[in-house]
């Protein structure tokens, strides 16, 4: 029986980086993402933060995990709790409001996103209001997900 062998090694510099869901964000989609190429469980990519760039409260419908490269930030969870990370920092957020989490970067942050879900209709994120703890997700990020579609099936 012959393999043959489904190894792949890609470089990140070979794609490029697009603007994240906030304002100082960039990502780029490196693993399990329909351009760059597919995988049955996994997505992977790389988010740079910019000085000054704070992420609203979110969570997500599924688990998120964070490995910071480089920088400084402070990461606050639903309850408003601080956590300072760096370099070495993983940061899990489970799926559901109770994984809940913001951002403030302090310093340019560099971190690898690893989603165990490669479903772009499931990567999506809901902004929660924190004096209502409601949680809200705006129409054009649903599309921009592929979570809805106005396109005529006619």
């Amino acid at each position: 029986m012959e393999v043959k062998s489904t190894l792949r090694v890609i470089n990140e510099k070979n794609f490029k980086g697009m603007r994240g869901v906030t304002d100082g964000q960039t990502y780029t989609r490196l693993v399990g993402w329909p351009e760059v190429f597919m995988t049955d469980r996994v997505r992977l990519g790389r988010a740079s933060y910019l000085p000054g760039t704070y992420e609203q409260l979110h969570w997500h419908p599924i688990e998120a995990c964070y490995y910071v490269i480089s920088g400084h930030a402070t990461v606050r969870d639903f309850n408003g709790k601080e956590y300072e990370v760096e370099a070495g920092s993983i940061i899990y957020a489970p799926p559901g409001i109770a994984g809940a989490h913001e951002w403030e970067v302090k310093e340019a942050l560099e971190l690898i996103d690893i989603r165990a879900c490669n479903e772009t209709n499931r990567k999506m994120q809901f902004t929660v209001d924190k004096a209502t703890k409601r949680s809200y997700i705006d129409i054009d990020e649903l599309e921009k997900r592929e979570a809805i579609s106005f396109k005529s099936h006619y």
